[in-house]
């Protein structure tokens, strides 16, 4: 299975240009969406070609997820801890966006080692946003700290309208998706992927992977959640973070895996979607060829009937011929 990357490659890839080309004065003025609605802006101007604007869009938040002035709980802290004094957070935003960060492109560090890192950091802007308020409830309890949310319900939005909810207690924090999907197709593969997901954790190889449960109905955890949070096509998948799975740079990786969950089972259903598809035109092309193959070849036969012809003979003609 492909686990998705958590930086922007074609945000990277900009900053990059930009690096290489910084004696150059350029302008830049781009706009892209990636997967969950979430929208980037970036901007160069002739006159300071040193200094970069990128603005995010986040997706817009269900009524029980916690926002302070449009960003997640969490987040500038998060930002600030991050990318220190490179880059400086605009207040207030561009028109259209939650966030616009300042970025001096002449201060970043000398070493191209670690540049290249601090790069790839900000290209894993949404990363260090929408994962902030899961950030802060998984550090604590990697230090075992009591959070002051403890047993209460957090929603924390992952795609438009929609949030999955964490249930933080002392030992571990419980996790909540409710799977939602569009099309009749895709809800009958997700369910069916999701089912496989959670056998596939009761193998011997990951034995130390969070435990894994799925149900068509909402779990006890999700009870005293708004009506609306409760709708799920697809079942209901819920996973249980100890400590271990939190410990130094598992934190990340724990982090980004979480906060586009719902991102990777839709890729994967549309990946088995596109080669079932595939499988079915190819089974369906050596039909034809085979049904192509049995056919009798009526033109010849009809050639062979009509060039045939008869030359009637007289009396004489019959009788010496039958003589010889």
């Amino acid at each position: 299975m492909i686990l998705l990357q958590s930086h922007s490659r074609f945000l990277l890839q900009t900053l990059l240009n930009r690096v290489h080309s910084l004696d150059k004065a350029v302008e830049l003025d781009y706009n892209w969406v990636e997967f969950d609605d979430v929208r980037f802006h970036i901007q160069v101007s002739l006159k300071n070609s040193h200094v970069l604007l990128l603005s995010v869009s986040l997706p817009s938040p269900p009524a029980e997820a916690i926002f302070f002035n449009g960003l997640p709980f969490g987040a500038i802290e998060a930002i600030k801890a991050a990318y220190g004094v490179i880059v400086q957070i605009l207040d207030p935003p561009k028109d259209g966006f939650n966030l616009t960060l300042k970025l001096n492109m002449s201060k970043l560090p000398p070493d191209e080692e670690y540049r290249h890192a601090l790069l790839v950091k900000i290209a894993s802007v949404r990363e260090v946003v929408l994962g902030a308020p899961l950030r802060v409830i998984l550090k604590k309890l990697g230090s075992r700290v009591v959070a002051p949310n403890k047993d209460r319900l957090v929603a924390i939005v992952h795609r438009p309208n929609e949030s999955f909810f964490l249930v933080p207690q002392v030992e571990k924090v419980t996790v909540v998706y409710p799977m939602r999907f569009t099309d009749s197709i895709d809800i009958v593969l997700a369910t069916s992927f999701l089912q496989e997901f959670v056998e596939a954790r009761r193998t011997a190889g990951l034995n130390s992977a969070p435990s894994c449960l799925w149900s068509p109905s909402p779990p006890p955890e999700l009870e005293g959640a708004p009506a609306e949070a409760l709708s799920a096509n697809a079942g209901f998948v819920t996973f249980v973070i100890f400590p271990r799975h939190v410990e130094g740079k598992k934190l990340d990786h724990t982090v980004w895996s979480l906060s586009t969950f719902h991102a990777y089972v839709s890729y994967h259903v549309k990946c088995s979607e596109g080669f079932m598809h595939t499988r079915m035109r190819r089974r369906v092309e050596s039909l034809i060829q085979a049904l192509d193959r049995a056919k009798p070849n009526v033109e010849n036969s009809k050639k062979t009937a009509q060039s045939r012809s008869f030359k009637r003979l007289s009396l004489n003609e019959a009788r010496t011929n039958s003589k010889s």
